[in-house]
């Protein structure tokens, strides 16, 4: 049998009511909404009752999906699934640093409410869009790019999947081109360019933040989505660049999958990452572990 990893969704999966069949059902999933509530009161009532406008806010996105995230995590533990490695997609990245133990579940908390903060105040200085392209190879989506201003391929999530960054104005532009190269396009319905030049702001005052935090070595390998290969170095640097470089996933997956990983298991909210990992090899087994019920079927396999 191969190694396990724990992979940790990101933003965009975000809805009412996740996390609440995990947090009734599980005393370690319990505790982690608890201890969220506890330094940012309300937000288990958000992951739980708030409106889609409310939840789509990046400053209410990060808090809330972190939580939900680490909470699975901890249920998949407190069901004695026990990981070789971990990786979390964008924000999803910073839960995996709480179970990694590089930071305590409060330090990285407070890290991704910070995040959250500098991101959404970026994202209103810097206004951006975002585009997910299909049917096209990332050397492709790069061309295209190529022909724009201020435009990037931020998000490298499968073979066919690429995310593109823009300015708000080229949004409508860059889609026509895709189209006219063969692809398919779709604008995001995100609150800015992010993993892009657009972010630099928001890095450096995560940078400046991150220098009174204690960051440790991890008890398992934890990979980057800026290098795409396992923690080694300036772990705060590694933090900071993530915000305005792309999320190399489609490497990580490749990388882990070379160093024996054939069974991925995305803790928190929704399958996005399930569905990216069967496009990058579909020999691989993935499964998402958002309730009781898909805990119980991974156990049960």
């Amino acid at each position: 049998m191969g190694k396990i990893a724990l992979i940790f969704s990101g933003q965009g999966a975000q809805y009412s009511g996740m996390g609440k069949a995990l947090y009734d059902a599980s005393p370690a999933a319990k505790a982690v909404f608890d201890l969220a509530d506890s330094i940012r009161e309300g937000t288990s009532a958000q992951c739980f009752e708030g409106a889609a406008g409310e939840l789509n806010r990046t400053v209410n996105t990060q808090p809330c999906v972190f939580t939900a995230d680490l909470a699975a995590a901890y249920a998949v533990k407190e069901a004695g699934i026990v990981p070789d490695c971990v990786a979390g997609f964008s924000l999803g990245e910073i839960a995996a640093l709480a179970y990694a133990g590089i930071l305590t579940d409060e330090e990285a908390f407070r890290l991704v409410c910070k995040r959250g903060e500098l991101m959404d105040k970026a994202a209103k200085e810097n206004p951006g869009a975002m585009v997910a392209v299909m049917k096209m190879t990332p050397a492709q989506v790069e061309e295209v790019c190529a022909g724009f201003d201020k435009t990037y391929p931020v998000n490298y999530n499968s073979p066919a999947q690429t995310v593109v960054a823009t300015t708000s104005e080229s949004a409508d532009a860059f889609c026509e081109a895709v189209k006219a190269a063969g692809g398919r396009a779709k604008q995001l319905p995100v609150s800015g360019a992010f993993h892009s030049p657009f972010m630099a702001d928001a890095a450096a005052g995560l940078a400046d933040y991150m220098k009174d935090v204690d960051f440790k070595e991890p008890a398992l390998p934890i990979y980057s989505d800026y290098t795409a290969k396992p923690y080694e170095g300036d772990y705060k640097e590694l933090v900071r660049a993530q915000v305005e470089n792309p999320v190399r996933w489609q490497t990580i997956v490749e990388n882990m999958i070379a160093e024996g990983v054939d069974t991925f298991i995305e803790v928190g909210v929704g399958k996005t990452l399930t569905g990216l990992i069967k496009r990058i090899d579909e020999n691989v087994a993935a499964f998402k572990a958002e309730t009781p019920e898909d805990i119980a079927k991974i156990v049960n396999r």
